[in-house]
């Protein structure tokens, strides 16, 4: 039983000034940065403002590697001058030379490791923002989202394409410096001989129109790739949140085949990737040495004619080298960008999804919530579905307790549902207190109304933090009173761990009834006014319902109670009874007075109790 110098703390709330939000308060801060809601600007000019929340580091990076580069270009032209004296009948000292090339190689190579270190972080900080940004809007969204989107779609998006994103963020700029710095090598081969100046750089027209070219044919299949990287996440979600359900069907070689499938199709569009690549990276990474051969061609010629230095052609070589290496990588830069760029707008699917459950302007706190719940002729389907609720009438006092009886699919969930807004109804109101829930603030809505569901979803942490879930204050003696009234107390206590045991995925260690328990006293402990049980004493033994009506009957006289019911012993919980059917009221009364005078009632419960056998 509970301890009594505990249980006010399970009746009605009394009146308070103002709403207090009693979760556990939000300690991260949030990204520096969204970001653009613009939707006409290309894809990396959306992400920019997360890059520009970073522009210290961002601008260290690039400045650090376009250093680092500069100084590595002014190696070819002392190594020019060291060979020219070294040349036959020339016997100036080069040891200044060598001193020189030393310190300028110590100086690019500490510039590239700042370089790197910076864009590193960089990359690495707005890859958690994006998380950060996509798991925030995640718990915006509604209901109505995830009714239909795959949860391995969401993982994947979360992982695998912000991550595509990040390898970009992290190589372009790079690549980019690096090409960057191929216009300062031209100005020192210009300074050396613009002749052979003009012949190195002559493949460059065709390099810009071959990764033209090359852009446009990688976006397809990136996007493709992605997007079945996403199915085969799905399908690994569903096997392992749902291997209960192919295992008592014996149904693995049939999952197998299936992802076998979805794998089939991955490597598929990865061979068609590869398969283009193949096409055009031969001309990006080739080009470059065709101009280092007309260098040699053209360059040999003039030595011979005395026209050149041989210093002049060493160096022109080093210069064409430097500069094959970011061509080289062009190509790849091309195919990362294009990923990315799929990866990017499936991210901005999901930002830029719009919550269907908002708060409406001058939106109000619920305050002094005595109870009462009125339906007013309410109309309501799923999605674009047919109705479910049809002119659904139907008042609940303060302080009552009322049992919802109907079929199966009669739309008794779906009420539930609604009181707490998990949904907006398409015609008619709700309202507690006289407010309609669409005028008041969803964190007072949903902090007075406690919604207890059929299929508990439990965490992977403790009993007691699964309990205290909504109230990370709460203290031991208040956890293991709600757990009293939920009758949870005594199989807690012969857990190895007691309220410390740590509960497997989604609580499936423990079984069903202990679950609905767990999930009973979690609610409790919170403390609603309002309180709803949605088939919530289905996976109980009919012994230990007794026990938690027992426990309850107490608590239920101090709030009012919407028992979504099944059981005739669920049923004695509630002071009167509304039966459903086809959406739409057709009784109300006692439970005596119901299976007395409307046949249909009685058929009802003949039909969920044999189904709940």
């Amino acid at each position: 039983m509970i301890n009594p110098r505990l249980e006010p703390m399970f009746h009605a709330s009394a009146p308070s000034p103002a709403f207090e939000h009693i979760g556990e308060p939000q300690r991260f801060e949030g990204p520096r940065a969204e970001i653009s809601r613009d939707r006409d600007l290309v894809w990396w000019r959306r992400i920019m403002p997360v890059l520009k929340s970073h522009r210290v580091t961002f601008i260290g990076a690039i400045t650090f590697s376009f250093v680092s580069l500069i100084f590595q270009t002014l190696v070819p032209k002392i190594l020019m001058s060291a060979i020219d004296r070294l040349t036959p009948g020339n016997h100036q000292p080069i040891h200044g030379i060598v001193v020189a090339v030393l310190i300028i190689g110590l100086f690019a190579g500490v510039a590239g490791y700042l370089s790197r270190r910076f864009l590193f972080t960089t990359a690495y900080n707005v890859e958690s923002d994006l998380r950060n940004l996509m798991y925030e809007h995640l718990t915006w969204l509604s209901f109505g989202f995830y009714d239909r989107v795959q949860s391995g779609q969401l993982i994947s998006r979360a992982n695998s394409d912000i991550r595509s994103v990040q390898m970009y963020f992290t190589f372009a700029p790079q690549i980019i410096v690096q090409c960057g710095i191929g216009v300062i090598a031209f100005g020192f081969m210009l300074s050396i001989n613009v002749t052979l100046a003009l012949i190195a750089m002559i493949t460059m027209p065709i390099m810009y129109v071959v990764g033209i070219k090359m852009r446009q044919v990688m976006f397809p299949i990136s996007w493709i790739i992605q997007a079945r990287l996403a199915d085969v996440a799905a399908i690994v979600d569903e096997n392992i949140n749902g291997v209960r359900v192919v295992k008592s069907f014996a149904q693995e070689a049939g999952e197998i085949n299936r992802l076998a499938d979805a794998s089939e199709k991955v490597a598929w569009a990865y061979t068609k990737d590869a398969d283009i690549r193949g096409q055009w990276a031969p001309w990006v990474q080739n080009l470059p040495q065709l101009g280092l051969a007309l260098v040699l061609f053209f360059g040999g010629w003039m030595v011979t004619l005395g026209h050149a230095p041989i210093g002049a052609i060493v160096a022109f070589n080093a210069y064409l080298l430097m500069l094959q290496a970011p061509f080289m990588m062009l190509g790849q830069l091309v195919m990362m960008g294009q990923r990315a760029r799929a990866s990017a707008e499936r991210i901005f699917e999901i930002l830029d999804e719009q919550p269907d459950i908002t708060e409406r302007p001058g939106s109000i706190d619920l305050l002094d919530v005595q109870g009462e719940v009125v339906f007013n002729h309410v109309r309501f389907g799923y999605g674009d579905g047919a109705d479910i609720l049809h002119d659904f009438h139907a008042t609940i006092k303060a302080g009552e307790s009322v049992a919802l009886v109907g079929r199966t699919g009669s739309g008794k969930s779906t009420v539930a549902r609604l009181v707490a807004r998990f949904y907006d109804v398409r015609d008619g109101s709700i309202q507690i207190d006289g407010h309609d829930v669409r005028d008041v603030t969803l964190p007072s809505l949903r902090a007075n109304v406690g919604l207890v569901l059929d299929e508990p979803f439990l965490f992977s942490v403790s009993i007691r933090e699964n309990i205290a879930y909504g109230r990370a204050d709460a203290n031991l003696d208040e956890i293991i009173s709600a757990a009293k009234a939920a009758n949870a107390h005594e199989f807690i206590e012969q857990l190895p761990e007691g309220y410390d045991t740590v509960v497997g995925e989604r609580g499936y260690t423990l079984s069903g009834g202990q679950r609905q328990r767990i999930a009973i006293a979690r609610t409790l402990l919170v403390n609603p006014p309002i309180l709803i049980l949605d088939d919530a004493t289905s996976a109980i033994d009919v012994h230990v319902e007794a026990e938690i009506h027992d426990a309850l009957e107490s608590l239920l006289e101090h709030r009012t109670t919407l028992v979504i019911a099944h059981r005739i012993s669920t049923i004695a919980l509630a002071d009167r009874v509304i039966l459903l059917e086809e959406g739409r009221v057709v009784a109300e009364g006692t439970h005596e007075e119901l299976l007395a005078s409307v046949p249909l009632y009685a058929e009802v419960l003949a039909q969920t109790t044999s189904e709940s056998l």
